[in-house]
């Protein structure tokens, strides 16, 4: 029988050979994605013809300071509910529902049309009377039905949708000069 071999020796390839293959392994890459290297290079020469490239150049040499600069901005109280609201005003874009709400932008802005051209002539007062017969017109009609639905709408208890919980209720001074919470407080 024959002896396991318990020495292997790679065959060594000398620096200059590897550093030749690696050269020409990029010269293919870059042959094979030419166009898109030379839209990055273009869109590179935008970014410097505005300043841009100088601007993120001198972010990232003074990254620590900058990054100190924007924590302590963000950290202000304003700032924060700035923030807050914004991340808040995002999730509620989101939840809009795109396909109902527009052919009411289509109808609202219709109605602005029509306000412009209205507003370019001399408008009369309309009277008690004129409202009344303005009933009639469909078109009339048909938006005072979409205002009161829409006005049902809003009405409607949507307290159990709601992701946010309200702020809490900052004391009052009174005139006495003790801090209590309002009580009792009625809307009228």
């Amino acid at each position: 029988m024959a002896e396991p071999i318990k020495n292997i020796q790679f065959k060594q390839i000398d620096a200059e050979t590897q550093e030749r293959k690696d050269f020409l392994e990029i010269e293919e890459a870059l042959l094979a994605n030419k166009d898109s290297i030379m839209e990055v290079i273009e869109v590179i020469g935008y970014l410097k013809q505005r300043g841009i490239l100088d601007i993120a150049k001198g972010l990232l040499g003074q990254g620590d300071k900058v990054l100190d600069i924007a924590v302590n901005l963000a950290n202000m109280p304003e700032n924060k509910n700035s923030i807050k609201n914004l991340l808040l005003l995002i999730g509620t874009i989101g939840m809009i529902n795109v396909t109902q709400l527009e052919p009411i932008l289509l109808k609202i802005n219709a109605g602005i049309a029509r306000v412009a051209e209205i507003e370019d002539k001399e408008a009369e007062k309309t009277g008690y009377l004129g409202m009344a017969r303005a009933l009639r017109d469909p078109e009339i009609n048909r938006s005072i039905t979409l205002l009161l639905e829409f006005l049902r709408g809003m009405g409607t208890d949507v307290s159990h949708l709601e992701k946010n919980e309200p702020a809490p209720a900052e004391p009052s001074v009174n005139t006495v000069g003790t801090q209590e919470p309002e009580k009792g407080k009625s809307r009228g």
